[in-house]
């Protein structure tokens, strides 16, 4: 769920460059002089793309790291063994060669630990990958605000 959202704020940082970027667009006068220049429509289409490259390389890092994390965690989850609650020191593997734990106790362990901390290594990596969108809206608002009026006759 949380790659879903935070691909879902890469759309909205596009909406807000856009919304800023139609509000800078003058319109033509009633003598029909222009005063957009060509210098404004090529500073917002900087802008633009920016946003959109940017935004392309997050989600892309946001698709890879969110599948691999989802699949590393649902796999570590799915194999973790309860220990059970007998008196005597046993050890469960996970498939492996060697032991996740002995358990001389008998106490119930189902290494949450582990699962934990994937999920926050995951959740890590997916915060650094939204930051380059938002890096990418911060160069394209300063961008925007670059624009020369043509002055009319």
């Amino acid at each position: 769920v949380i790659p879903i959202v935070m691909a879902g704020v890469l759309g909205i940082y596009g909406l807000i460059v856009g919304v800023i970027l139609g509000q800078s667009i003058d319109a033509p006068t009633n003598d029909q002089y222009n005063t957009y220049s060509v210098y404004s429509g090529l500073a917002h289409l900087c802008a633009g793309l920016c946003t959109g490259l940017s935004g392309l390389a997050a989600g892309m890092c946001i698709g890879i790291v969110g599948d691999y994390g989802i699949r590393a965690v649902g796999y570590r989850a799915s194999n973790i063994t309860i220990f059970s609650q007998s008196g005597k020191s046993k050890i469960h593997t996970d498939g492996g060669d060697k032991g996740l734990m002995e358990d001389a106790e008998g106490g119930d362990l189902s290494g949450s630990e582990d699962q934990n901390k994937l999920f926050v290594g995951m959740l890590i990596m997916l915060i650094f990958s939204e930051a380059l969108a938002l890096y990418g809206m911060i160069i394209a608002l300063i961008v925007s605000q670059n624009s020369y009026s043509c002055a009319a006759e």
